[in-house]
Parts: structure tokens; sequence; C-alpha cells
């Protein structure tokens, strides 16, 4: 958390000549804070109508019945702003990294070729990597605050192992899939600086 804030102090001493255009952005992803993922994004002009954004999140957690969620990633993003930066519409490539811990989830469907069922009896330890594209809308909520909206699509490949029981199962295999399908949805509130 120092760390943290000294990284922010750089930023706010580094840029307060141009504050005023704000050039600068952190935010968090309230999708992600409803999961109980902690994230955090930044964000930083580099032209007219260009930014790079960089957000990451991680769940830690373990819920009851053993159910897991864990996971960490990040997704380094350049946005092309179609009015101006940081308001309105923007059109979006991104790439994606990370590594997952999940299973004992039921309920979930067969989605886009991706067999999430198997959550309910299996557990998946793995990474993955992948890339895609987007496209969002920012709403000024005024001087300082925005609500952005954003959804992407696109590919990843995982390389996981299996394992029968989510709790203490033995190791069934390894394997790998690619996977089609969203790779972002985010309603963020963001505040520029």
């Amino acid at each position: 958390m120092k760390r943290l804030l000294l990284i922010l102090s750089f930023i706010t001493l580094f840029s307060a000549k141009e504050s005023s255009a704000q050039e600068w952005a952190i935010k968090s992803n309230l999708l992600y804070d409803a999961t109980t993922s902690i994230n955090l994004g930044f964000e930083t002009a580099l032209a007219e109508k260009w930014t790079f954004d960089l957000s990451g999140n991680w769940n830690p957690f373990q819920f009851e019945d053993n159910k897991k969620w864990k996971h960490w990633f990040v997704q380094p993003e350049v946005r092309y702003w179609l009015c101006r930066k940081f308001g309105g519409h923007f059109f979006a490539a991104h790439l994606w990294g990370g590594q997952y811990n999940v299973g004992n989830i039921d309920g979930l469907p067969d989605f886009l070729g991706t067999n999430f069922s198997e959550l309910a009896d299996h557990r998946y330890e793995g990474w993955f990597v992948g890339a895609g594209v987007g496209y969002g809308y920012a709403w000024m909520l005024g001087k300082h605050w925005n609500l952005e909206a954003e959804i992407g699509i696109g590919a990843a490949y995982t390389n996981y192992d299996k394992y029968y029981c989510p709790k203490c199962g033995e190791k069934i295999g390894s394997d790998d899939h690619i996977y089609y399908g969203p790779t972002k949805l985010a309603i963020n509130l963001v505040y520029l600086f």
C-alpha cells in the first residue's frame, strides 16, 4: 500500500502542470468489485485521441464449501477515442494474461466451446495469455469523475492441470485449450487528474 501511495504521489507531482488537461486516470471496475476481485487500473494520455490503460485483478479468496475462484491477471490496452480522450466513444485493443485456480462451482453453462459446467466436479489450475478488441463509452460525471463501460471479445490460450475432487483429489492430467469469447467486461468508476 505504501508503494502504491508513493507511485501515485510521483505521478501527481510530475503531472501537476498538465493535471488541468487530465492526462492521467485511476479506476476501479465495479463488476470485479462485486465478485470480490481486487482490481485497480491506470490510464494515461499518449496523444490527442490515444490513451494507454493498464489494469490488474486479483482474487486470493476461497469461499465456503471450498469454492475456489482464485486468479490474477493483467490487461494492458491501447484506446482510440472518437471525440476526445477520456470522454465519449472509444475502440480498444488489449492483451491479457494470468493464472487461475478454480473449482467446486455449480450452475455454469457450456459457453462458446468451453465446458464451464465441469467446474462443479473438477478443479482447474493453470495459466493463460490472449488478446482482444473492445468498444466502450465514458460518461463525464464531473470535473474529475467519469463512469466508463466497456465490452471486449477475443481469444486466449490456456494450459492447465485438472483435478477430480475440488478439495483434495488426485491430478487427472494436463491439457490446453483455446478460449474464444468475451475477454473484457467493465463498468469503471474513474478519477481523472
